[in-house]
């Protein structure tokens, strides 16, 4: 599935004659743009809809047979777009919000347009006005990032990937959707990891979308295809291997009481507990050792932990740490995936596991006691890499390619480790 950046621009090469026998006609779309009447006043009456084209926000999943259809179009789109020259770069030196006026809205105007998120009908004018920030946002929104209007360093990075790149994202992620789309059951759970984002599917439609936090670049989230088969609440966490390397012999080296703060204990091969204050801390004799976290308001997997077979051990839980999931680069755990709002994700899942209603789930986290619970339809579990797709009206959706997996290095505009 993977492609490199030549065939990237492969598409693009062969529109090249098309370009030139179009030019005409795309140099008669940018003149009527530029010779529109000047939108921007602020008591302009023009009706400034966030798009020509339909709302970001769908409950269409990403693995639906209808968005392969979409995503087809949009290559369509592209293609035209490609064809035509595809759009200017905006220049990224500045600051940009609703009330500026300076020359460079001009090439951020234009550039809006040609993807559509801005209708030709606003005119071009040095005016950052509201029609400019509404589809700043929209744009935004496309890429899975904070709709503020403001024109800032990530934006500017996803702005300014040409068309071709982006056409070339298209084509790979039609690959992965024409793949798996229409065959992941009539109920499943879809870890996006790119987006950073969960579906809970049910009957081809959405039913809860949830923030994900997914592995970092160094400790990425493996591709997944199994079934959730247990909920353990106030569940013990053990620490993988590579945390005990990574992280925890190197606290201890700095602080010894870490694993006392942290309600952590150890234990032998044999199952006997051991004593922190034993171990030698300036080698690796810890890492033999079983790291257990009690349940607790600090355990790492806080109320509650999410099964299913995995040969990388990874599952989905909740998280002390609910900042993170404000964070616009939400690439922070160590391969499994923590869930925002979880309990009604764990809600949907137990709907067909008898005696686990919500009230009952509440008072047994309450309660602080370890409690697995077997669940009894289980319900498939996905993680996928999926970095543009579309579900229709017009609008296609972006995301960072973090784990460098699309074949174009423009696409991964996060350094995040």
């Amino acid at each position: 599935m993977k492609t490199t950046r030549r065939s990237f621009l492969t598409a693009a090469s062969a529109l090249a004659v098309t370009a030139i026998a179009g030019s005409a006609k795309a140099q008669d779309v940018v003149d009527e743009i530029l010779q529109s009447s000047r939108r921007g006043n602020w008591d302009d009456t023009f009706d400034a809809r966030a798009s020509e084209g339909g709302k970001v926000a769908s409950t269409q999943p990403i693995f639906s047979p209808r968005t392969v259809g979409y995503v087809q179009q949009s290559i369509m789109d592209y293609q035209n777009i490609v064809a035509q020259g595809g759009w200017p770069e905006v220049p990224a030196n500045k600051k940009l919000q609703l009330g500026a006026s300076d020359p460079d809205v001009q090439a951020l105007r234009k550039r809006l347009m040609v993807s559509g998120d801005l209708s030709q009908r606003a005119g071009i004018s040095d005016s950052f006005d509201t029609y400019v920030d509404a589809a700043v946002k929209r744009f935004q929104t496309r890429h899975g990032l904070p709709g503020d209007g403001v024109m800032g360093q990530y934006t500017y990075a996803a702005m300014n990937i040409s068309a071709p790149v982006r056409l070339g994202q298209l084509e790979t992620n039609l690959t992965r959707l024409q793949t798996q789309a229409g065959t992941l059951g009539e109920r499943y759970v879809n870890v996006n990891i790119p987006a950073a984002q969960i579906e809970a599917v049910e009957n081809d439609r959405v039913v809860l979308r949830h923030t994900a936090i997914v592995g970092k670049i160094d400790r990425q989230s493996p591709i997944v295809n199994s079934k959730i088969n247990e909920i353990i609440v106030n569940p013990y966490w053990n620490a993988p291997i590579s945390i005990v390397r990574k992280d925890i012999i190197p606290l201890m080296r700095k602080n010894p009481n870490y694993l006392k703060d942290s309600h952590i204990r150890l234990f032998a091969p044999n199952g006997a507990e051991v004593d922190p204050t034993t171990v030698d801390w300036s080698t690796e004799e810890a890492a033999k050792y079983l790291f257990r976290q009690d349940p607790s308001t600090i355990n790492a997997m806080a109320s509650v932990k999410i099964n299913f077979p995995s040969p990388d051990g990874v599952y989905m839980h909740d998280t002390p740490q609910q900042s993170l999931f404000n964070k616009l680069m939400r690439f922070d755990s160590s391969g499994c995936v923590r869930v925002q709002n979880v309990r009604d994700l764990v809600t949907w899942i137990l709907r067909d596991t008898p005696g686990w209603d919500r009230q009952r789930f509440e008072q047994t986290i309450k309660s602080g006691v370890n409690t697995p619970v077997p669940v009894t339809n289980p319900v498939p579990v996905y993680f996928t890499y999926v970095t543009a797709w579309s579900t229709g009206d017009g609008v296609v959706q972006f995301r960072d390619d973090i784990y460098s997996r699309d074949g174009a290095q423009e696409l991964k505009i996060s350094s995040a480790q």
